[in-house]
């Protein structure tokens, strides 16, 4: 049987061999085919239950989170990598009982996401998610006029249907919305922001980078942000540290220099306390455009929801001179910031200062400075310097002038003011004098008001205005002296003559009360006599008036005048010798 069989088998030809060959082939692969086919049919059954399933998840699940209407134009599912989602047109309104009517605008508003999970998670709830990926997101806070002032009613708490490992947003925008129809919208870029531990009860990890406008820079954030508080946005709590490193201060219109901070905050989104350093090597104003070191260690209270700053403690350092200072930086009806600190300088050197913000160099003066003033920047599109605005008093002690002409005239006048004419000599001493005043700056122009004066021998009290170009430099007053006019002449038979003039000039206890002016510029300031400009001055007949007004000068008993004498140091004659 054997022989037989195995004669019938090589009896076969090839071709027959071949043909059943490919029979079997044919077989197996209409078999495969069908196989496929079934599992595309398969497929496309689970993509159209499973597109309505995962969309109606995420819907809900944005939906529960913010307690708010969702809307999604496009969703699309695929399941050639396990479950791949991407959809867009996604935006997230605000509730309507947290924004007053009149906001029409989403809260969160998503061009396109996507995200990957498996299968398995379709028949898991919640449903889990590990890396959802965000392109061009928009943020929107309404104008405070259009959020709601009470609380809302309690919701029902429902359970989220999706949670996500991570959120990683790419290119974003953060916009602060107003109600002037001439003003835009304040709009904030946000590089890229990753969000851990997203859709759970307790705090989001973040790592954030937005780009700053003004001044203009990279801000890198991380921390931890939520749980978000649907019912009031504002109450929702944050913490992080930060590093803004190479902001370009150029962009804001006035000043420049390249500042790096570093610092930490916490508290609400609406009320975030911060405290950082700042420091600015090269910081500078355009009057001068003298870089000056700068650093400053603060502490701020900032409403995240419309970026309102309070500062309530600077401690800042300006070359060599330290000084403090605390205000706000605030948003006014839309219209921008204003700026309003209140500086004190205990004890600075007036050549930081001046180098920082006068043009002429060196600067003219030297001394101790010590000024209490109210510093206010407007807004508007003008440079800082020309908005800036001061207003208060100042002392300045051990005074120097940098100009070696003109500090021998003021040693030369301290020398004949006390009478002794033939010393006043260039370089015979060398005078500290103090100065103390009011001042006021407006629009690139101090204006110097009750300036007192004070050196050995002499006492002056001046007004007059100065520009911070150098270019206007006028001051007019009275200079009132220990010794008379004729003491303060070298020359005998001139001294002679003036004894006649003596009379004229000695008032108010004084040896002599002179009307002087200094005028030019801060480099090259004249010193001279005020005899003339009648129609500038008042008549001396106005100047007793103003006298009895100003000084509420008593009366004696039989109805003469008891003047007081004037502010400042008492002046007493050296005696004759």
């Amino acid at each position: 049987m054997q022989n037989k069989d195995t004669q019938e088998t090589s009896s076969e030809s090839p071709v027959t061999v071949a043909l059943r060959s490919r029979r079997v082939w044919a077989w197996i692969g209409a078999a495969v085919l069908i196989g496929l086919l079934a599992l595309l049919v398969a497929g496309e059954v689970m993509v159209r239950r499973a597109g309505p399933i995962v969309k109606g998840r995420v819907i809900e699940t944005l939906s529960t989170r913010f307690n708010s209407h969702v809307e999604l134009d496009s969703f699309d599912v695929s399941l050639l990598q396990g479950l791949s989602v991407s959809g867009g047109g996604l935006r997230i309104y605000a509730p309507a009982d947290v924004v007053a009517a009149g906001a029409t605008e989403p809260l969160i508003a998503i061009q396109r996401f996507e995200f990957r999970t498996s299968l398995r998670s379709l028949f898991v709830k919640p449903m889990h998610v590990g890396t959802v990926h965000v392109a061009g997101m928009t943020i929107y806070i309404p104008p405070r006029q259009q959020r709601a002032v009470g609380a809302s009613s309690p919701r029902k708490r429902r359970k989220l249907e999706v949670l996500a490992d991570e959120i990683v947003v790419e290119n974003s925008t953060l916009v602060i919305g107003t109600l002037k129809q001439d003003k835009e919208p304040k709009r904030f870029q946000l590089q890229r922001i990753r969000l851990r531990n997203v859709g759970r009860t307790e705090p989001a990890l973040y790592d954030a980078t937005l780009v700053n406008a003004f001044p203009r820079g990279d801000i890198h954030a991380t921390g931890k942000f939520g749980p978000w508080n649907e019912e009031v946005p504002g109450e929702s709590p944050v913490t992080g540290d930060y590093t803004f490193d190479h902001a370009d201060l150029n962009t804001i219109k006035g000043i420049g220099g390249t500042l790096s901070s570093v610092g930490k905050f916490s508290g609400r989104l609406d009320r975030i306390e911060a405290d950082g350093t700042t420091v600015t090597p090269d910081f500078s104003l355009d009057t001068a455009k003298h870089p000056m070191p700068l650093t400053t260690h603060f502490h701020a209270v900032i409403d995240g929801t419309n970026g309102d700053t309070y500062l309530q403690s600077v401690q800042a350092k300006l070359g060599s001179s330290q000084f403090t200072c605390a205000g706000a930086v605030v948003n006014v009806k839309g219209e921008g910031h204003i700026t309003d600190l209140d500086v004190n300088i205990p004890a600075g050197h007036l050549r930081d200062f001046l180098e920082l913000a006068v043009k002429t160099q060196p600067p003219f003066m030297q001394s101790v400075v010590n000024m209490k003033v109210h510093l206010r920047v407007p807004y508007g599109k003008e440079s800082v310097t020309r908005k800036l605005q001061i207003q208060g008093g100042f002392t300045l002690q051990q005074i120097h002038f940098t100009n070696p002409q003109v500090q021998d005239k003021v040693d030369m006048l301290s020398l004949r003011a006390q009478g002794t004419p033939k010393e006043a000599k260039p370089g015979a001493t060398d005078v500290r004098s103090q100065m103390s005043g009011s001042l006021a700056l407006s629009g690139g122009q101090l204006t110097v008001s009750r300036l007192n004066y004070l050196l050995p021998g002499a006492q002056l009290a001046l007004d007059g205005v100065y520009t911070l170009d150098g270019k206007t430099f006028g001051f007019h007053g009275k200079v009132r002296t220990e010794a008379t006019l004729s003491h303060m002449i070298a020359t005998p038979w001139k001294s002679f003559l003036l004894r006649l003039a003596d009379p004229f000039f000695s008032k108010h206890g004084a040896g002599a009360e002179i009307p002087v002016k200094i005028t030019g510029t801060e480099g090259a300031p004249k010193f001279g006599l005020d005899f003339g400009n009648r129609d500038k001055k008042k008549t001396e007949a106005e100047e007793s008036k103003d006298d009895l007004q100003s000084r509420k000068d008593e009366l004696t008993p039989d109805g003469r005048i008891a003047r007081r004498p004037p502010p400042g140091l008492p002046i007493t004659r050296r005696p004759r010798q």
